[in-house]
């Protein structure tokens, strides 16, 4: 893993930090600003700020990262309701990155009243306050959901946001977001910021309903979802037509990791042999009659 140092905080465009990844070769958010992207790719369509009413909520970050998603998720609700109860999981490969956000001070002055808590969260993996309880797992997601699971957690809202699935697909298959959907509570909500057709299908093979979120910082929109028989499901916003298409091509082959065990490379590696041999749309072919020039 990474050493506390190599995390170099990298300002972006609403004044918040990110990282950049050398093990994945990725930021932790666009440029466009860490905080707005949790606001509006996460929170706004999990719809906290109107579930904050509820006594109780629970939310599963699946990739914690710095903690952004679960900080501004925790200002949003505490600001409508005080007194709802909090309970927080967050699954998260490496503690160095939520350990150089609190050693770099990211958290200070816009998240002041809970830098302790995610100091906590951080260096300890729990965090208790009379309003809330937190637990950080550390570990291949694909184990550490089992826990998630089998703790009888099942959440209001889901953050998934894991780094994009041509470098870590193996939190993009359907055999994984099989178990995330297990942990969500019939009404709840799972957000991404991820519209691949290859997710969408993942998704939809689980037993979830779709639904198109508004682009943020990005040309490309994200993606909601919750349970077929979900009362949730009016809320959700349609597809478009092209994305409707867009999941009847080669592109919507999804990921697939049967023993979740795995390498990115032979999960690519299977998706890539499973398209060759379809017979479907090719994307390409999508694209031009829909006169599309950027990769989707």
């Amino acid at each position: 893993m990474p050493e506390l140092e190599s995390f170099v905080p990298q300002p972006t465009a609403d004044g918040s930090f990110t990282f950049f990844s050398t093990d994945f070769g990725e930021s932790f958010h666009s440029h466009y600003g860490a905080h707005q992207e949790s606001l509006f790719k996460f929170i706004v369509p999990t719809q906290l700020e109107k579930r904050a009413i509820q006594p109780r909520l629970r939310l599963l970050d699946v990739c914690y990262g710095l903690g952004y998603n679960t900080a501004v998720a925790i200002a949003t609700i505490w600001k409508v309701n005080p007194k709802c109860y909090i309970e927080v999981i967050g699954l998260e490969l490496n503690p160095a990155v939520p350990q150089a956000v609190i050693s770099q001070k990211l958290f200070d002055n816009w998240m002041d009243s809970y830098v302790d808590i995610f100091h906590q969260l951080a260096f300890k993996y729990q965090a208790n306050t009379p309003q809330l309880q937190a637990n950080l797992f550390i570990g291949d997601g694909r184990k550490t959901i089992d826990l998630v699971y089998n703790s009888g957690f099942r959440a209001d809202a889901i953050f998934l946001d894991p780094f994009s699935p041509p470098v870590c697909p193996q939190l993009w298959t359907v055999e994984f977001l099989e178990k995330v959907a297990r942990c969500l509570q019939l009404d709840g909500l799972l957000a991404t910021y991820s519209c691949a057709a290859a997710v969408r299908t993942a998704l939809l093979q689980t037993g979830l309903q779709v639904g198109s979120t508004p682009p943020v910082g990005r040309k490309s929109p994200g993606t909601v979802a919750t349970h077929q028989n979900s009362a949730s499901v009016i809320d959700l916003p349609h597809l478009s037509l092209a994305e409707q298409e867009h999941l009847q091509t080669r592109a919507a082959i999804p990921y697939r990791d049967p023993q979740l065990c795995s390498s990115a490379t032979e999960i690519l590696h299977r998706r890539e042999l499973e398209q060759q041999a379809s017979s479907v749309e090719s994307t390409s072919r999508w694209r031009k009659r829909w006169l599309l020039t950027d990769k989707s």
